[in-house]
């Protein structure tokens, strides 16, 4: 059997390998349009950045490590043009000699993956802006920067790639700008957990903008000018352009396979394309969301790496089937980390949800042990079903471990209150005896059981200052001097009990603290006192991240905020 393999990255290659080990007598041949195979697309930003120092690190494999170790023929600098599925041959481009040939395949797996978004720009062209997506992008943008030295970078996007590289230049001394179109960086949070992520950013240097619109670059005489709609253009010495990516559908397109959204080449859960004997993988491939049941791209190293796996078990006649990919995902920022799977708030309403959240802040481990940090949880999940739609955390110890957790507890199957049953490993340098995600299932278990009822961040301005609801903010004294929400009175949480007179039972009271368990121990002592009480989501703590990011990119002091 002879199988031709188009792209050697992520899914090509564990295609490639896992083909040898199952068939010993396979004929294999990888064609690969760059002149890297099977190379770290994640770690491109870090060698530029000088964490990663050695070139050939970025590669983890090489055309002779695959022949001498797997007997695979791997072809770089050659680019497939075509297909004619009726005679199972390719049209292959040898970049290096300009020739042209055609090869023959029992079995065809396309790996393409994904091609950077280029707009339609004036200046686009300049040699002062570049994208970073493949090896050869990554040793250009190196080079610029060792013989250069810029002083002053911008990157227009704030997803993945974009930060990284942001954060990896500001390491080496450059003044860098993000510019972002909406009101955030990295879309897989929801905006208020996303304000962690620009405060972070903008402590360590770097300048945000924000809601802002390229429409062209201006080459300079000592740089480039990156224009933007209704406001001052930005000098620069250096554009990196991370915009995000759509599937590279131009083989698939031109041999009439089934495409579908934003392109993507549509397969079954056996990997299979509408054509027979042509499977696709990675990027470029439509697959279901693991929690909505809809299709979806997405574009991550981890579902391609399976998906490679599990086309290559078909072709071997073995059942695999992919079960779908839910976007899990982490980002280290500096000394920040930020980590989601499923959907956000947004997205949970896009698709129909009635959803609630639970926000909380948990130690990373005991507290009492040196070190520990706070992290910030949210929790994402179906009102009626405790279905886990999503979570977010964003911290400094331990967040990938308890994003990963959620993401097993979703792939399998268990409701958002479960969380508070699953049985962790403790120790004091490690976690704490209820451990966060433990924690974010007793606040649900709590809800379900209507034992708490919650307030968001969304409602504090809605909130009557009439005096026709209660609003408490039980912190100490000391932590209420230093900031407060306005309309909000202080009565400590220890005081509470004999402070009782001071409050309306025929009133809702609303109730904040610090963290939210404060708030949501007075929740308890008043609704046994008979009293209406809502808990308010995320504490001051949370609020103040919020607010005060708004004061950074608005220009604006939040009316809600008392200081």
């Amino acid at each position: 059997m002879k199988i031709v393999i188009v792209g050697g990255v992520a899914g090509g290659a564990t295609a490639a390998t896992r083909l040898r080990r199952l068939d010993e007598k396979a004929d294999i041949t990888i064609f690969e349009r760059s002149g890297f195979i099977s190379y770290a697309n994640c770690g491109l930003p870090y060698y530029i950045g000088g964490v990663i120092e050695d070139e050939e690190e970025l590669t983890l494999q090489t055309p002779n490590n695959f022949w001498n170790r797997f007997r695979i023929k791997v072809n770089v600098r050659h680019e497939v043009t075509s297909i004619n599925t009726d005679r199972k041959t390719v049209t292959v481009h040898n970049l290096e000699t300009d020739d042209i040939f055609e090869d023959t395949y029992d079995k065809l797996i396309l790996s393409p993956g994904a091609k950077p978004v280029m707009p339609n720009l004036t200046g686009i062209d300049s040699d002062n802006v570049f994208t970073l997506r493949t090896v050869e992008d990554t040793l250009k943008i190196h080079r610029f920067v060792e013989t250069t030295k810029p002083r002053t970078a911008v990157m227009v996007g704030g997803g993945f790639i974009g930060l990284e590289m942001a954060e990896n230049l500001s390491e080496l001394g450059i003044k860098v700008t993000v510019v972002q179109r909406g009101n955030q960086l990295m879309n897989t949070l929801d905006y208020d957990m996303a304000t962690m992520i620009h405060s972070k950013l903008r402590s360590k240097g770097l300048s945000l903008k924000l809601n802002a619109d390229v429409t062209g670059f201006e080459e300079k005489d000592d740089g480039v000018s990156v224009l933007l709609h209704n406001d001052a253009p930005i000098k620069t010495d250096m554009v990196i352009l991370a915009i995000g990516v759509a599937p590279d559908n131009t083989l698939a397109k031109d041999a009439n396979m089934e495409l579908g959204i934003k392109g993507a080449i549509v397969v079954n859960d056996k990997m299979e394309t509408s054509i027979p004997d042509i499977y696709a993988v990675g990027d470029a491939v439509q697959v279901k969301h693991t929690i909505t049941g809809k299709e979806a791209v997405i574009s991550l190293a981890g579902p391609a790496n399976k998906q490679g796996r599990i086309s290559a078990d078909n072709i071997c006649g073995r059942n695999s089937r992919y079960k779908g990919s839910m976007g899990t995902s982490v980002i280290k920022l500096f000394d920040l980390t930020a980590a989601s799977v499923g959907l956000t708030e947004k997205a949970a309403k896009d698709s129909g949800y009635d959803f609630e959240s639970v926000i909380l802040s948990p130690s990373s481990h005991a507290g009492y042990y040196p070190g520990a940090t706070t992290m910030t949880m949210k929790v994402v999940f179906d009102k009626s079903s405790f279905q886990i739609l999503g979570a977010q955390i964003v911290g400094y110890d331990g967040v990938d471990k308890r994003i990963d957790v959620i993401a097993t507890a979703i792939s399998a199957g268990l409701k958002a209150t479960e969380l508070k049953d699953l049985e962790f490993a403790y120790a004091p340098p490690y976690s704490s005896a209820k451990d966060p995600v433990n924690m974010a299932g007793f606040i649900i278990d709590n809800i379900a059981s209507g034992i708490v009822k919650q307030f968001h961040i969304n409602e504090i301005d809605t909130l009557p200052k009439d005096g026709s609801f209660t609003l408490l903010d039980t912190r100490t004294e000391k932590e209420y001097s230093r900031g407060h929400v306005e309309g909000f009175i202080n009565i400590p949480v220890d005081s509470l009990r004999e402070r009782l007179s001071e409050i309306d039972k025929t009133k809702p009271v609303y109730v904040m603290c610090q963290s939210g368990l404060r708030s949501y121990i007075s929740c308890r002592i008043l609704t046994g006192e008979g009293f209406d009480c809502y808990n308010f989501a995320g504490g001051y703590r949370f609020y103040e991240s919020v607010t005060n990011e708004k004061i950074q990119s608005e220009g604006s002091y939040p009316c809600g905020m008392d200081k």
